[in-house]
């Protein structure tokens, strides 16, 4: 098996993540500035055998896209134009930033680390990595009980 990489991406920086080999769990990987992101990619792509890119979408409570979107959907129209054999996953990413925040006070980091925002967008991606990984699970057990 091969990877899945995640994109938290902002409009200074942009959060990335990564499977193991296994695809059993999700890790952070780094945070870098929204004009590096794509060479950033670039360069992972190199390295690693990717199977998918899972791009958080920004959305609105009623299920429309938010204003962020148009800072979004050029980078995704780039990254399948250069990559497009790699499939690209948008997975829902509302909230995503409050429970990476809250993650960080669950873990206990203190106040001063909290304010990282690179720390945030890195935490970011790998909740929209997990979510993801929950969804194919999900999907995985429903098509092995459908007899």
């Amino acid at each position: 098996m091969a990877r899945i990489i995640a994109i938290d991406y902002g409009q200074k920086r942009v959060g990335f993540a990564a499977t193991d080999e296994l695809r059993i769990c999700a890790n952070a990987l780094d945070t870098v500035h929204v004009t590096q992101a794509f060479d950033y990619l670039k360069n992972y792509l190199e390295k690693e055998n990717v199977d998918a890119i899972v791009i958080g979408e920004p959305r609105k409570l009623d299920n429309t896209p938010s204003d962020s979107s148009r800072f979004i959907e050029p980078f995704v129209n780039r990254v399948k134009k250069a990559f497009p054999t790699i499939p690209i996953v948008r997975v829902d990413e509302r909230f995503t930033s409050r429970i990476a925040f809250q993650t960080m006070i669950d873990a206990g980091l203190k106040k001063k680390d909290r304010q990282d925002k690179a720390l945030v967008d890195k935490i970011s991606a790998t909740i929209i990595l997990q979510t993801y990984l929950q969804q194919l699970d999900i999907q995985n057990n429903r098509n092995n009980t459908e007899i």
